[in-house]
């Protein structure tokens, strides 16, 4: 088990984001109001008004879909940030109980992104 976590913490460490920088975020619902805009824009109107409202339910969905899966790639990003800050804060052979639970939901949360991932595409 210990050898999981530390694979999963050197490879979240791989793709984080320094603390210190700072990242422009995009509010989710403004990224799903310029996504909806770029895909009515590409779509040629179907003859149906039926297809059509499908058509989108389907792209919003999709982009809502694509949202959340950034949210949550970020919060695993900040989790695993916080899990090498409190590792880092105890000694080498000691690890707390709250070390612990946060190991814990970064995988869960890690394997929901998997999961979205392989569902999305």
């Amino acid at each position: 088990m210990p050898k999981h976590i530390v694979v999963l913490i050197l490879l979240l460490a791989l793709f984080a984001v320094p603390a210190n920088s700072q990242s422009q975020t995009i509010p989710a619902d403004l990224q799903l109001q310029k996504a909806a805009q770029r895909e009515a824009a590409t779509n040629v109107l179907p003859s149906n008004p039926q297809q059509q409202m499908e058509k989108d339910q389907i792209a919003r969905a999709m982009v809502q879909q694509r949202v959340q899966l950034r949210l949550d790639t970020e919060k695993l990003v900040n989790l695993t940030a916080e899990l090498k800050q409190q590792v880092d804060k105890t000694g080498a052979d000691i690890l707390s109980m709250d070390v612990i639970k946060k190991a814990q939901e970064i995988q869960k949360l890690a394997k929901s992104v998997q999961d979205k991932m392989k569902n999305a595409y």
